[in-house]
């Protein structure tokens, strides 16, 4: 099987949410467990990062575990930055241990390194503080920060052992292969509400349950804002397509995950930070790929216009 990102297909297209637990039914969703590594990746022989328990007893080690809790209750050790309804686990699966779901160790060997999205070579801490803005639609910690210095340090300690420069199976999202049609809204509706409402609501605005697990906002005013990595169809069909539903990853097929990751960014979501005059102006600049709904017109309503945006920023 081929294993190849679409490049440049005009779809019309769109993104993504930042970290999906899809479920089957709306009386009993799916627990959360720790989700298992691919298949893909354990043929590969995917690297295995050690824990953060096993880190040492001393301030460093304080540092990693405090990079492990950021990790998965974000809005509770880092309330200030945290602007919407997810964590960063809900994107870097497995508190950012789980190979093909952008795990931290795979990404730390590869920084400082350039980055088109701000034209500028980027430190890890760097890198971190955009998760904020954009994926946690919050404000950036400042570099140096408790915060920022314990997520690298967690990022560290599990990257010990790999080489630095270099690309390890498992960096990123596991490659997807093109869909056979065009993405489509009614197909990804019917995906939708058959794979991911139960936990995600029918109208995409998550849920928790009674001393159980919390599933993420997908659009509306909590999640990710537009300028999100995952507010690309490319990356969201990928990330799901690998790690949706938990539990049974791989079995959605490729124009499944396609469809219902088209459906879901034809959707509002808050403001792109870069935001600049216009959603034609905003999109021309920053959103100007075939995998972006922004500043396209969906069911009458156009996308990343302010008359219908939720602001950025604005509070779980």
């Amino acid at each position: 099987m081929k294993r190849q990102l679409l490049v440049g297909m005009m779809i019309g297209a769109a993104a993504v949410a930042g970290a999906f637990v899809l479920a089957d039914r709306v009386d009993s969703p799916a627990p959360l467990r720790p989700p298992s590594l691919p298949v893909q990746l354990q043929a590969a022989g995917a690297f295995s990062p050690p824990s953060a328990a096993d880190a040492p007893n001393d301030a460093f080690g304080d540092a990693v575990r405090f990079g492990e809790q950021l990790m998965t209750d974000t809005a509770t050790h880092a309330q200030q930055y945290v602007g919407n309804g997810l964590v960063c686990s809900n994107c870097h699966l497995d508190a950012g241990r789980k190979a093909g779901a952008a795990p931290l160790w795979a990404a730390f060997v590869n920084f400082p390194a350039f980055r088109a999205k701000n034209g500028e070579i980027n430190t890890f801490q760097k890198r971190v503080q955009d998760c904020f803005l954009y994926s946690l639609n919050g404000t950036p910690p400042p570099l140096g920060s408790r915060e920022l210095i314990a997520i690298e340090s967690y990022a560290a300690f599990m990257a010990r052992g790999l080489p630095s420069g270099m690309s390890p199976t498992g960096r990123g999202f596991l490659a997807i292969d093109a869909p056979k049609q065009t993405p489509d809204d009614r197909r990804g509706s019917a995906v939708y509400a058959e794979k991911c409402s139960a936990c995600h609501g029918p109208n995409g605005a998550g849920q928790k349950f009674a001393d159980g697990p919390v599933y993420p906002p997908l659009w509306g005013a909590h999640p990710y804002n537009w300028g999100a990595g995952m507010a690309r169809i490319d990356k969201a069909a990928a990330f799901i397509r690998a790690n949706m539903p938990q539990g049974r990853e791989g079995s959605l097929t490729v124009q499944e995950a396609w469809d219902v990751a088209h459906y879901i960014d034809g959707k509002t979501r808050p403001q792109d930070p870069r935001f600049a005059t216009s959603a034609a102006a905003t999109r021309a600049l920053h959103q100007d790929t075939p995998f972006s709904r922004y500043g396209t017109v969906v069911d009458g309503v156009l996308l990343g216009d302010p008359s219908n945006t939720p602001p950025s920023g604005q509070g779980r």
